[in-house]
């Protein structure tokens, strides 16, 4: 298939778009290439992008523009015909969000619109993006599940996903277009983002620098590994939604729709104390954390825990990643990269 990959030089969008490459579809990835976080990263990725697509036969290609330019958006879509869209960019951090709002207007809402009008116009046979478990904000029933109300967002940057869902749903009823957002919980792995926990803290610690623990470290994330979310992602995209014939509009359910629609969870299933998450890491490197003990956070939820038996029932896939092996292997990946030897 021919697919379009946009946010690939990110943590997600790259190893999607490695796989799809490795699996023998035509790629094309769209990015801007922003400096939210460094841009080294970024460009390390596609440089191996391209290395991997040498490998495949180079069927793979990369636009350097920004999706709220339409202009550019729609001159990608006149030149290639795409079997599939996985939409994956977007103004990531929880935090950040309160800082510059208008960034994720720009990243999230508009940008999608380009998206969606797009793939519309293009008659694209499937659109996938990318949601966020921080939709589910002030629900408190665990595990979050697809089929409960998710209206009550604690964040910015988590209205404006939840906004993208319903966007999507839009323009499935209005133009029967297949829509399948995914909601990822606490992606974490090699090549990761810097602005997240393991990241900065796998810095501080070889460092010797302290780390900041937020309400204490008791509050508790279904810590998901990339792989697990890569495999996701594909399925979801192989799996044209579908219109659920039973769908009852006197008994809602957000997951599903008369219209091609749908929405999964992709998360371990299986939640982690943050401190847990951090003796894990303590255990890779092989040193102790010097930790600040901090309150809990404006916007932060308490606990996170995915319901995945839709993903499983539906698309046959269950994430399998443990917490000690995946941070073990973000830490080979780290002490490799920044070419960091192991303690004598």
């Amino acid at each position: 298939m021919k697919v379009l990959v946009t946010g690939n030089a990110g943590f997600i969008g790259y190893h999607v778009t490695k796989r799809l490459i490795e699996r023998g579809d035509e790629v094309v990835g769209f990015d801007v290439v922003n400096d939210y976080y460094d841009t080294a990263l970024k460009e390390a990725r596609l440089a191996l992008l391209e290395e991997a697509a040498g490998r495949q036969g180079g069927r793979y290609s990369f636009i350097r523009a920004n999706l709220a330019d339409r202009t550019a958006v729609e001159t990608c879509f006149a030149e290639h015909d795409f079997d599939r869209v996985i939409h994956l960019a977007a103004q990531a951090g929880i935090r950040y969000s309160l800082e510059n709002p208008h960034s994720y207007v720009e990243s999230n809402l508009i940008s999608f619109t380009n998206i969606l009008e797009a793939c519309r116009h293009a008659q694209v046979p499937h659109l996938t993006y990318a949601s966020t478990s921080s939709v589910y904000g002030a629900n408190t029933k665990m595990p979050f599940s697809e089929h409960d109300m998710a209206d009550h967002p604690l964040q910015f940057y988590a209205a404006t996903k939840r906004a993208n869902e319903l966007m999507a749903h839009s323009y499935s009823h209005l133009f029967a277009m297949p829509t399948t957002g995914l909601r990822f919980f606490t992606v974490y792995g090699p090549w990761g983002r810097p602005d997240m926990a393991l990241f900065k803290f796998t810095r501080n610690i070889l460092e010797g620098q302290p780390i900041t623990v937020y309400n204490n470290g008791n509050h508790t994330r279904d810590f998901t590994y990339i792989d697990d979310i890569v495999e996701g992602v594909i399925r979801a995209s192989d799996a044209i939604a579908q219109s659920n014939p039973e769908w009852d509009g006197s008994r809602q359910d957000p997951a599903s729709s008369l219209a091609p629609f749908r929405l999964y969870n992709i998360g371990n299933s299986a939640p982690v104390k943050l401190m847990a998450y951090i003796e894990a890491l303590e255990e890779a490197l092989g040193q102790t954390a010097i930790r600040e003990m901090l309150p809990r956070q404006p916007g932060d939820a308490l606990d996170t825990y995915a319901d995945v038996s839709d993903l499983v029932h539906e698309l046959g896939y269950r994430p399998t990643v443990s917490v000690d092996e995946g941070v073990r292997r973000f830490v080979d990946w780290y002490r490799d990269f920044y070419r960091i030897g192991k303690p004598a």
